[in-house]
């Protein structure tokens, strides 16, 4: 935390959320009177804002950005929870909540079902993907400017819901019943065999029935003949502390050391170890990791590396070895605060060292050799490091996707296509063996190109800037012809670009087409012959020779 001159604190419900001031609060009476004086100000303050203040004030909202900005000052992980935010906390920690199973969208004022989660009670009702949802329950959404409408499609258990739906293709509208249920969201959404001996366990989440998802995958695929083992980590952001313990169990023997916490109480300090006996010790393991693999993810592959169990895949980790507890506070809210840093076996913390900066993607980037420090695995001694996430032991590049690629995404093209796709073939191939043609992906490029979207390339935006620069500095005249013959030549053309990034695109448009028929079991299955880290997998099961000479601290 960065400590600063005159930051305040706060109790709340006996919590303390402290800012120190560069002087230390040796006296406990001085640290509450300061306190006091502190808490009264803002109460006068407020109290003369709702009187003179030109507009009304809303007491609930006010309060609320006032709490945020000042837990701002501490991490990006300690939150307030107002009462009105509690059904997405509690959906967030117990990964269920009453409701349909859809995702919606805002496209250009129309409400769109973006995502429909497999066996809810959407998928079994008929609902696609792209239908538009008018009206829920007679509410015309077009007309309930700010509404929510998330908030008018959930509901308790056995309710029913109606949808007016306007589908593609047709302007007729369509009412849909729905009864609502349970909606249980899948830690592991997919799992299933590669190949004839590689299994396969997508994790996505770490809330309550985790590790009990993990491994009933691992008996299924153990049944099925899995002999390795891809544990996908990509994309999690975290969840259960005791989750991660126990999916670790699931691979490392009875009492083994998992993971410490250390903080500022004392008594909440523990080491948590493997409470049951291990499902496999011996199995090989990869463990796909990316700049999205957060906090319980990186205590699972973090503890894999230290115990030389398996080797890890993919890109650095994003580096939050932080813990929070939830308390509650008055009137129906709550806080999560963070409390204590995690240490795996090896004695490392995987907190990145400036967890406020990061990269567009989400990663903390290179950190200097000099703030780095060296741990030793637990089993053959190879060197790791600490700070900034869990580094892979075989990274595999991530280009960034180019322009043209995010453009036809951020635009909904790419969803928009696949829509029309799905309404003109009302079938197609097993998910596994379904690609575009060359005569399908050109006339996606044809119609694309008709599509309201455009894109600035990252050549284009260094030359706009080269052209300020030289028309500040007054040299513009000397080099215009020159910087307009470059503009020419580097004006991107979108139906060009299109051709240029084609088997980009193409990959990411079939993955949009394949969700609409088969659901992300679907696109998992598809993906497995194109991504680059399963791919990487697979080669180095495919070399053992490698494998094991990693895990003892070769290359």
């Amino acid at each position: 935390m960065n400590i600063k001159k005159y930051t305040k604190s706060l109790i709340i419900s006996g919590i303390t959320i402290t800012g120190l001031s560069l002087a230390s609060f040796s006296d406990p009476g001085e640290r509450f009177f300061d306190i006091a004086k502190n808490l009264d100000i803002y109460a006068t303050l407020f109290k003369e804002l709702n009187r003179y203040y030109v507009d009304e004030i809303n007491p609930n909202k006010t309060i609320k950005t006032s709490i945020d900005a000042m837990l701002k000052s501490f991490d990006p992980y300690t939150v307030y929870y107002a009462e009105d935010d509690i059904e997405d906390y509690m959906t967030m920690t117990t990964g269920k909540y009453n409701g349909i199973g859809i995702v919606t969208g805002n496209r250009n004022g129309r409400i769109v079902v973006m995502l429909i989660d497999e066996g809810t009670p959407a998928e079994k009702s008929g609902i696609k993907i792209g239908d538009e949802i008018v009206k829920v329950d007679g509410v015309d959404l077009k007309s309930k400017k700010g509404i929510d409408p998330g908030k008018l499609i959930k509901g308790q258990t056995g309710t029913s819901v109606k949808l007016t739906v306007k589908r593609y293709g047709t302007d007729k509208l369509e009412d849909i019943s729905v009864t609502r249920d349970v909606v249980k969201m899948k830690n592991v959404p997919y799992y299933g065999m590669i190949n004839d001996e590689v299994g396969y366990i997508d994790l996505k989440d770490f809330t309550g029935t985790a590790s009990k998802e993990v491994r009933q995958a691992f008996t299924d695929l153990k049944a099925k003949g899995m002999k390795k083992l891809v544990l996908d980590l990509r994309e999690n952001p975290g969840g259960l502390l005791n989750m991660a313990v126990d999916i670790c169990n699931v691979f490392l023997p009875k009492e083994s050391e998992i993971v410490s916490t250390k903080g500022k109480v004392q008594e909440w300090n523990k080491t948590y170890t493997g409470l049951n006996p291990a499902m496999d010790t011996e199995m090989p393991i990869t463990v796909l990791t990316n700049s999205r693999s957060a906090s319980a993810a990186e205590i699972v592959s973090g503890v894999i590396q230290d115990y030389d169990r398996g080797v890890l895949i993919g890109q650095r980790t994003y580096g939050k070895g932080l813990v929070q507890v939830t308390r509650d506070l008055t009137y129906n809210t709550k806080l999560k605060v963070t409390t204590a840093k995690y240490y795996i076996p090896s004695g490392r913390c995987i907190q990145a060292i400036d967890y406020a900066h990061r990269n567009s993607d989400g990663s903390v980037g290179k950190l200097p050799d000099s703030l780095k420090r060296p741990f030793k695995t637990k089993k053959s001694g190879r060197t790791v490091y600490d700070g900034g996430g869990v580094l892979p032991d075989i990274e595999v590049d991530k280009p960034a996707p180019a322009a043209v690629t995010l453009s036809l995404s951020n635009k909904y093209v790419l969803f928009d296509y696949a829509i029309k796709y799905h309404f003109d073939h009302p079938t197609i191939k097993a998910a596994k063996d379904f690609e575009l043609s060359d005569t399908e992906y050109s006339e996606f490029v044809k119609w694309a190109a008709a599509q309201d979207f455009d894109y600035t390339t990252q050549a284009e935006k260094d030359l706009n800037l080269l052209e300020a620069s030289a028309k500040k500095e007054r040299y513009y005249d000397n080099v215009s012809e020159q910087l307009k013959a470059l503009r020419s030549k580097l004006s991107h053309n979108k139906e060009a670009d299109m051709m240029k990034f084609k088997d980009e695109i193409k990959t990411t448009l079939e993955q949009e087409i394949i969700v609409h028929y088969y659901l992300q079991k679907g696109t998992r299955e598809q993906s497995f012959a194109k991504d680059p880290e399963i791919q990487a997998a697979l080669k180095l099961f495919g070399d053992m020779n490698r494998y094991n000479a990693i895990l003892k601290g070769g290359k």
